[in-house]
C-alpha cells in the first residue's frame, strides 16, 4: 500500500511567500556591521586615545546616520563622523563600545580594550630647615609604582636658576638618584622638585621647599703686635724697596716705622749721612716719607713714620648671624671705612748722601753705611666661633 503526504493549504502558501521573498534583490538584511580601532592601546594617565569606526557598514541602500560611544569611564558621545577623541584621567583597564546606527534604525556594536597606566606615588622624605653650609639629605628611595615596574628619579635642586639654559628653571636634571645631599652656601629658601618616571614614561612630579637658615657666631677681636725688620748696606745713591702685607686677615690699628743709621765711626769726626723713608700703599692711597733728623752728636740720625687711629677698635664678644665663618670673617675685615692698610706696603729706603765724607789720604773711609728699619704694628684679628650648633 502505497502512501502520500499532502501540505496543508496554510503550509504551502508559506513555503511559496519564502522562496518569492529570497529571490527578490535588494530585500535582504539591512543591519550594519560595526567595526572599531584605537591609535593607542596603552596610555598613561591623562592622555588621549583616538577611535576610528570609519570602517563601519551597512548595506544599502542604507546608511549609517549616527555612533554612539561608551568610553567605559562614565563618559559618553554621540557623532555623526566614526572618528573621536577622549582623554582617560583615571588609571585602570576601559572597554570603550561603539553602537553604529543605520537611517532604519537598525544597530550593531563593537569594541575595543585600552589600558590606562597609572603614574608612580612619590614619598619624599627631608628636613624642613637646614644651616648654610650643611647638608640636607633628600630621599625619594621609597616612591613606588602600582603596576610593580621600576622607576626612574629625575631631581631638578632650584627652580630659582636655570642650570641647562632651555628657558625654563623648572626641568634641570641635576640627579638621577633614588637620594641627594644637598648643600647651599647662603641663606634663604630653596625650591626644587623630584620627579618619578615609571617603564611606561608615566611621571608624577612633586615640588618641595628647604628653608636655609644663618648661623650664629661669638665674635671676639684679639689685639696682635707685629714687628717687621729690615737691616742692610747702601751706598751713596743706592735704593732698596721692601714690600710686605701686615693687614692680611686683620685690621690695622697703628704703626711705628723707624730707619736708624748704623753708624761705625765718630760723627764729630765726619759729617752725618742723610737718606730717606717712604712709604705707599697703593690700594689704600696713603703715600708718605721722612728723611733723616738727629738732635746730638751721641744718638744716630733717624726717620720715622707713625699713624694712629687708622682704623676703628670694634667692641668684642658680641654674636652675629652669618652663613659661614669665612665669610662672616671677610665681612668684618672689608666693612666700609674699616679697611685702611689693606694690600701690600711697599717701603723705600734711599742713601740721599753717603759720600764724601773727609777723606784721608785721598781714601774716603765711609762712602756707604749699614741701615735698619723697624716697623711695629698693631693690629686686630677677628676670631668667630658659632654657637647654638
Amino acid at each position: 500500500m502505497t502512501s502520500s503526504r499532502r501540505c496543508s493549504p496554510i503550509a504551502l502558501v508559506v513555503m511559496m511567500l519564502s522562496a518569492s521573498l529570497v529571490g527578490c534583490s535588494g530585500l535582504s538584511s539591512t543591519t550594519p556591521n560595526a567595526r572599531v580601532s584605537a591609535d593607542l592601546q596603552e596610555i598613561n594617565v591623562g592622555e588621549a586615545v583616538n577611535f576610528d569606526a570609519r570602517e563601519s557598514s551597512s548595506p544599502d541602500p542604507t546608511y549609517i546616520d549616527e555612533y554612539r560611544w561608551e568610553f567605559g569611564d562614565g563618559e559618553s558621545r554621540t557623532t555623526k563622523q566614526g572618528i573621536v577623541s577622549h582623554t582617560f584621567n583615571s588609571a585602570g583597564t576601559y572597554e570603550v563600545e561603539v553602537t553604529v546606527v543605520n537611517d532604519n534604525g537598525e544597530v550593531d556594536r563593537a569594541s575595543v580594550s585600552i589600558f590606562v597606566n597609572s603614574p608612580p606615588t612619590i614619598v619624599l622624605e627631608m628636613p624642613t630647615f637646614v644651616r648654610a653650609g650643611e647638608s640636607a639629605r633628600l630621599d625619594a628611595s621609597s616612591s613606588t609604582d602600582p603596576e610593580g615596574a621600576t622607576i626612574e628619579f629625575l631631581w631638578d635642586f632650584d627652580h630659582g636658576v636655570d642650570s641647562d639654559g632651555d628657558g625654563d628653571k623648572t626641568n634641570d636634571a641635576e640627579s638621577s638618584s633614588a637620594f641627594v645631599d644637598l648643600v647651599y652656601d647662603s641663606s634663604g629658601n630653596r625650591t626644587g622638585s623630584v620627579s618619578v618616571i615609571d617603564d611606561k614614561g608615566a611621571m608624577n612630579t612633586q615640588t618641595w621647599s628647604l628653608m636655609v637658615i644663618s648661623r650664629t657666631f661669638m665674635v671676639v677681636w684679639e689685639e696682635q703686635h707685629l714687628e717687621f725688620v729690615w737691616s742692610g748696606y747702601l751706598e751713596q745713591g743706592q735704593s732698596i724697596e721692601l714690600e710686605h702685607e701686615p693687614g692680611e686677615g686683620a685690621r690695622i690699628i697703628q704703626v711705628n716705622a723707624t730707619l736708624t743709621l748704623a753708624r761705625d765711626l765718630l760723627p764729630i769726626m765726619w759729617p752725618e749721612d742723610n737718606f730717606t723713608l717712604s712709604l705707599n700703599i697703593p690700594e689704600t692711597g696713603w703715600s708718605t716719607f721722612d728723611s733723616t733728623t738727629h738732635d746730638n752728636i751721641t744718638e744716630n740720625a733717624s726717620a720715622s713714620i707713625d699713624r694712629l687711629d687708622m682704623n676703628s677698635i670694634p667692641e668684642s664678644d658680641y654674636t652675629i648671624t652669618a652663613d659661614s665663618s669665612e665669610g662672616l670673617v671677610e665681612a668684618l675685615l672689608n666693612e666700609p671705612g674699616e679697611r685702611f692698610g689693606q694690600g701690600t706696603w711697599y717701603w723705600t729706603i734711599t742713601a740721599d748722601q753717603c759720600d764724601p765724607d773727609l777723606p784721608v789720604d785721598d781714601v774716603d773711609p765711609d762712602q756707604g753705611n749699614d741701615w735698619e728699619l723697624i716697623v711695629e704694628f698693631v693690629i686686630l684679628i677677628p676670631r668667630v666661633s658659632e654657637i647654638g650648633v
